[in-house]
């Protein structure tokens, strides 16, 4: 990351949990990881996982804004087919450096 960008913006991280349809073919991973996809276009990094309790789940660390963004899109967008009830977000902090280098899928 440029000095400028780090000038610009703090680097949060945040962890979420997506409640609705959103797991399997038709979910927020799918077969096409729609999550990882969207993440890799907004520059983020982190992880996404589908849990027995039929959420998916994962962590977000980035540029503030990037990270606003993605938590946007798993709020109202997801995967095409995917039906979000509702979004948590928690632990939101600023962070002095990224823990990942790039945005997985874990099982």
């Amino acid at each position: 990351m440029s000095a400028l960008a780090k000038a610009s913006g703090a680097l949060k991280s945040v962890d979420y949990e997506v409640f609705g349809r959103v797991q399997g073919e038709n979910g927020l991973r799918g077969g096409e990881g729609y999550t990882e996809e969207e993440a890799r276009k907004l520059g983020v990094v982190g992880w996404v996982k589908n849990t027995s309790q039929g959420t998916v789940t994962g962590q977000v660390q980035g540029p503030e804004d990037k990270v606003n963004a993605m938590k946007s899109w798993l709020s109202k967008v997801g995967s095409p087919s995917s039906r979000i009830d509702r979004t948590s977000f928690s632990n939101e902090k600023e962070i002095s450096k990224l823990d990942f280098s790039g945005f997985s899928t874990r099982y």
